[in-house]
């Protein structure tokens, strides 16, 4: 369910109009309809409004489940920190084989290294915390002569956030796989390499920085996707009827239009708050409905 279904939901379900939840958010009648048809996304502040007026997580909101991943692997590791304030998080992790980035409702950052095929993974891979005032520096270590190749191929990072303390996310890696959901916050950004993005429940600015070329999937999205690549080509997925604005910029960039495996026109809406953007050089996006 999307954000717009699950707040129209939870509005017919109070029993309020949009015009009397417009006065409890404090906000115009006509910003609720935008978010009700997924025409626009409200910001953190809204996001943390509606969540308190209907006594439910930002998770929940955004419709999306929690889930844990890491149940059924051999090898677990996990690293915990406690938060008490809103935190900048700049978390180096090298390579990987995925990385899963997931806020939810608790006071603890959570680091859980999982694999099958590393046996020594607890020995092998050490997460260091530095806590530098209003921002976390996450690094993970290998040592005893763990290699890139290793963890590329066996290696699973989940990293938990608690909601109520993120302001700004920065995440620097190399991985086949990123999922970032359940997650609401300023900005995201990531730089290194991805060749698969899943985007399952994201409020706020995401931009991602790698010139691979990208298969891409948005499931619940508020706020914008900036893909930065060059000499790169990449297709993104959209829910039927996600209403975004489609925007590119730099030199020689491209986007195209998919239906069905087909090309078809333009369906993006220019007057929508969700923006999908291409930036680099020389690079196309391939934007498919499904």
């Amino acid at each position: 369910m999307t954000f717009a279904q699950k707040l129209k939901e939870m509005r017919t379900r109070a029993g309020m109009s949009q015009e009397k939840l417009a006065e409890k958010v404090g906000v115009s009648r006509q910003a609720i309809t935008k978010w009700e048809t997924d025409k626009g996304a409200p910001d953190m502040d809204n996001l943390m409004a509606l969540s308190d007026l209907f006594g439910v997580s930002v998770d929940e909101l955004l419709g999306r489940e929690a889930r844990r991943q890491s149940e059924g692997y051999l090898y677990e590791s996990v690293t915990e920190y406690d938060v008490a304030d809103p935190k900048r998080y700049d978390m180096k992790l090298g390579g990987a084989r995925r990385l899963t980035v997931r806020g939810y409702e608790g006071e603890k950052l959570r680091v859980r290294l999982l694999s099958d095929t590393l046996a020594t993974l607890a020995a092998d891979c050490k997460v260091r915390i530095d806590d530098n005032r209003g921002r976390l520096d996450v690094d993970l270590m290998r040592q005893n002569g763990m290699t890139e190749a290793a963890a590329r191929e066996g290696l699973m990072i989940e990293v938990e956030l608690p909601s109520k303390y993120i302001y700004h996310v920065e995440l620097t890696a190399n991985v086949n796989e990123l999922t970032v959901g359940e997650l609401a916050c300023e900005d995201l950004e990531f730089d290194g390499k991805v060749q698969t993005l899943v985007v399952d429940g994201f409020a706020g600015a995401m931009e991602i920085d790698s010139n691979l070329d990208m298969k891409a999937e948005i499931r619940a999205l508020t706020g914008s996707l900036a893909i930065n690549q060059v000499a790169a080509v990449s297709r993104l997925t959209v829910p039927a009827g996600f209403a975004f604005a489609a925007r590119k910029r730099g030199i020689g960039n491209a986007l195209y239009f998919e239906a069905a495996g087909q090309r078809v026109e333009d369906f993006s809406d220019p007057d929508a708050e969700t923006v999908i953007e291409l930036n680099g050089m020389k690079s196309e996006l391939f934007l498919c409905r499904k």
